[in-house]
């Protein structure tokens, strides 16, 4: 298990450049001829650049990952600590429970959530695997839902509700991937792809092929592509008329998967998938 959060930490700084990357370019996303605030936008940057690999960072770690000058990182830092959104202790910089008290407000995949929890239960227990519910939002995969196991065979970590990914890496953003529309597709393919691994895919050819064969087969088995040693299975939830709804996706150590498919896990996902969907 150490082994394993050491491989998701390496590199962690240079995900938190890309992660900055990738937030500005959803915050350009606005309204024609409505200006962006500067100030917020730095802002929004710093709290970007928090991650459950990475939650608590110095003041010199935070200014490197978004690329502001330590004067305007500590005033932004003030701020946001000033409106209880960030905690400072011991020359780190950490998120606070503010940000955890404005949840509750978040309606992205809320309904959708409360549907799929029981379900989503009885796959972690039926698999001994950690399950998450993920959705498409401008370009990146969203978990909004994650089911720990009652007998885990790895603590997975990582992946928390809330958490953005880039749609190269993993059972749920891969599944999702392959049953975009052609011009969503193109958009998540624009945004800077984390390479979390060697076998993480960044090549975008190489991603519309692995899209293509997804949509095809109905489902993804992504293996060491976003911690070595771990593999995921990742299925759709279809609306009637074939859209994508949301990705249900288990992980675990490979052996593990592999067991779970090799026993008609797949099956049984897409089955629990259907299910989701058709209490929608």
């Amino acid at each position: 298990m150490g082994t394993l959060q050491k491989q998701l930490s390496a590199g962690n700084l240079v995900d938190a450049h890309k992660r900055v990357k990738m937030s500005k370019r959803v915050i350009r996303s606005t309204k024609a001829g409505v200006p962006i605030v500067r100030a917020v936008e730095r802002a929004i940057a710093l709290l970007r650049a928090f991650s459950s690999e990475r939650p608590r960072q110095t003041l010199t770690e935070l200014a490197l990952s978004t690329s502001l000058d330590k004067n305007t990182t500590r005033r932004l830092l003030h701020t946001l600590e000033a409106g209880g959104l960030v905690e400072h202790s011991e020359g780190h910089y950490a998120l606070s429970f503010g940000l955890h008290e404005l949840l509750s407000a978040v309606t992205v995949g809320g309904d959708l959530r409360d549907i799929a929890l029981p379900t989503m239960h009885r796959v972690a227990a039926e698999t001994s695997a950690t399950t998450f519910l993920w959705v498409y939002q401008d370009g990146f995969a969203v978990c909004v839902e994650r089911v720990r196991p009652p007998q885990p065979t790895v603590e997975v970590t990582w992946s928390p509700i809330g958490s953005r990914n880039t749609l190269n890496s993993g059972g749920g953003p891969l599944t999702i991937l392959g049953y975009l529309p052609p011009e969503k597709l193109a958009v998540a393919l624009e945004h800077p792809l984390i390479s979390r691994t060697p076998f993480s895919i960044t090549n975008p050819g190489e991603l519309q092929r692995r899209a293509a064969k997804i949509a095809k087969d109905g489902y993804v088995i992504a293996e060491n592509d976003f911690v070595v040693g771990l593999s995921g299975v990742g299925v759709p939830i279809l609306h009637p008329n074939g859209d994508l709804i949301a990705a249900l996706s288990i992980s675990s150590l490979c052996d593990h998967v592999k067991s779970i498919v090799e026993a008609d896990g797949v099956k049984k996902l897409k089955m629990y998938a259907h299910a989701i969907a058709r209490r929608l």
